[in-house]
């Protein structure tokens, strides 16, 4: 199978490390955008005036979590309390949810790379459309934790694959594509520097490792199907940990690719639910 390595030239020109850019000639042709799975379009709603202001994102899987988020958010930039409800933006469909405090927007993404992947390509055209400028995108979640404390939060270095390779691989018109998963190093010293500021909790810098399911695909031995022996999944773990790796989620492989792509300066940070120690065996 022939590999192609998307790079700076494929993709036309360097974005603009300021703005976000959306790499489609075509919808410079279109009328109207339409952002079927946000219930939003360029015809029907002012965007520069709705997101122009928007600084940071924070997008993760449950709608209802992230509610929560922007409640707190809310409550924290005193733009409101946990107590006042805050209006869904995308109440005209039920495939995300999406809340705006302030400078920040508050996006449910689903589970897994499909999911994640098409709120992305809405996302970035909403902030294409917005004229939205040094944009942080943070993805906040679970994950299962290889050789850390649980309730440990890991903030992703970047990510790698089930073969533990640095890269989002996608089929496209036939072809594999590959694209770069490292994500921003800077931003990731800042939150790493807020966790030690807090100190309310274990912070890691680490690789996370993005799969396909949450089963096989993550070892695990509690699904319907299990090919493997305990003992492999212990040495897969292992090897995972001596790479580097220290969570496991499925999201974060496309979510760096598309936003470095992008323009984006992003991250991924996972609270650690479920501890996986392969040093124990």
């Amino acid at each position: 199978m022939a590999y192609v390595t998307a790079t700076e030239k494929d993709l036309h020109e360097k974005p603009n490390e300021e703005t976000v850019s959306v790499l489609n000639p075509y919808l410079m042709q279109m009328k109207a955008d339409i952002l079927y799975h946000f219930a939003l379009g360029t015809e029907t709603h002012d965007f520069p005036s709705m997101f122009g202001d928007v600084k940071f994102v924070c997008v993760g899987g449950s709608p209802s979590r992230m509610k929560a988020f922007a409640l707190y958010i809310a409550e924290e930039l005193k733009l409101g309390d946990s107590q006042n409800d805050i209006p869904n933006i995308c109440a005209g469909t039920d495939r995300y949810a999406m809340y705006k405090v302030g400078p920040v927007l508050s996006i449910s993404h689903g589970m897994g790379i499909p999911s994640i992947s098409i709120m992305l390509h809405e996302l970035i055209k909403l902030l294409y459309h917005s004229k939205c400028s040094n944009v942080t995108v943070i993805r906040i979640g679970t994950s299962g934790g290889i050789g850390i404390e649980p309730g440990s939060v890991v903030i992703t270095n970047q990510s790698v694959d089930a073969s533990f390779k640095p890269q989002f691989e996608q089929i496209i018109l036939g072809k594999t594509v590959v694209r770069s998963t490292k994500l921003n190093a800077d931003l990731a010293k800042e939150l790493d520097q807020c966790g030690k500021e807090i100190n309310e909790f274990n912070t890691v810098i680490g690789n996370t490792m993005c799969t396909l399911d949450f089963y096989e695909g993550q070892a695990r031995l509690d699904g319907a199907i299990c090919s493997y022996t305990e003992k492999e999944k212990m040495d897969y773990l292992r090897a995972a940990y001596n790479a580097g790796i220290r969570n496991i989620e499925m999201e974060s492989s496309v979510f760096a690719a598309m936003c470095n792509i992008s323009g984006l300066r992003a991250k991924d940070k996972a609270f650690t639910v479920l501890e996986q120690d392969p040093m124990d065996r």
